[in-house]
């Protein structure tokens, strides 16, 4: 990727960090990326933070980016958790017509939620041999499912125990089948925790408590005394230094052959 082109007559301004969500109904989601809108302002006073959605809320993201880029550089953080065709299509199609503006690929994976979602699971109460199901929100795109088996990699290397992936949507094992296996598979006794590798609160991760597990982890985002998990906010400010710096990824394809059911991060 090459630097995010920069104007000389606004060489003063940082380009604008747009904070792509997929969007939700819920409200406590919907405050959720509000407060993490406003969290990453106040930690760059010089740096004007919008959000945008890719689904389900407005405003969405090529409208919000065609209503910047057009007077500055744009820079679109996807705090999506894998690739797939949100990124590839939806957040690649809004930066498209823009020069000045540029997607700086998902959010996850990245090294700092790895650690987080490792924390999840001993805030839970996991044992280190305790067998593992990694609930993710699912999707039939293989860029998606490429990152989700590099997420389960690096959460197995440290674990003593089985660790192995549940779906909320469109791919199986959904997670209820998942913890039912991992839970025959294991010796008799063993407590099976679920690991929520979703963003924030919502609809999916209220959905874990019925999956049968025996404890349930909470989601990045969510630190232990209740406030914002300050690496996820430095997972955002990674990515898009990267984005500005020309570090990050070369830029997804624009099209996916199909579009996906809209499972979300943090659920709707």
């Amino acid at each position: 990727m090459d630097p995010l082109p920069r104007d000389a007559g606004r060489d003063d301004e940082e380009p604008v960090l747009v904070l792509c969500a997929h969007g939700t109904r819920g409200p406590l989601g919907r405050r959720t990326v509000g407060a993490l809108v406003g969290a990453l302002g106040r930690q760059r006073p010089g740096t004007a933070v919008r959000a945008a959605f890719v689904d389900v809320q407005p405003p969405a993201v090529a409208d919000v980016v065609a209503g910047l880029a057009g007077g500055g550089d744009v820079v679109v953080v996807p705090v999506l958790l894998s690739a797939g065709y949100h990124v590839g299509s939806d957040v690649a199609r809004a930066v498209a017509p823009w020069p000045r503006a540029v997607s700086a690929g998902p959010l996850g994976p990245h090294p700092l939620l790895d650690a987080v979602l490792a924390d999840r699971l001993a805030e839970a109460g996991a044992a280190p041999a305790d067998p593992v199901v990694l609930a993710v929100a699912g999707s039939s795109d293989p860029r998606s499912a490429r990152d989700t088996e590099r997420v389960a990699a690096a959460l197995r290397g440290r674990r003593e125990g089985a660790v192995v992936v549940g779906y909320g949507a469109a791919a199986d094992p959904r997670v209820p089948e998942a913890v039912a296996a991992l839970r025959a598979a294991s010796p008799a006794g063993a407590r099976v925790v679920v690991a929520s590798y979703l963003l924030g609160p919502g609809h999916f991760h209220d959905r874990l408590a019925a999956a049968g597990a025996d404890a349930v982890a909470a989601p990045l985002l969510t630190a232990p005394d209740g406030g914002l998990e300050p690496r996820v906010l430095a997972a955002v400010w990674s990515r898009y230094d990267d984005a500005v710096a020309g570090r990050g990824p070369e830029r997804l394809p624009r099209t996916s052959p199909e579009r996906e059911p809209a499972a979300g991060t943090s659920g709707r």
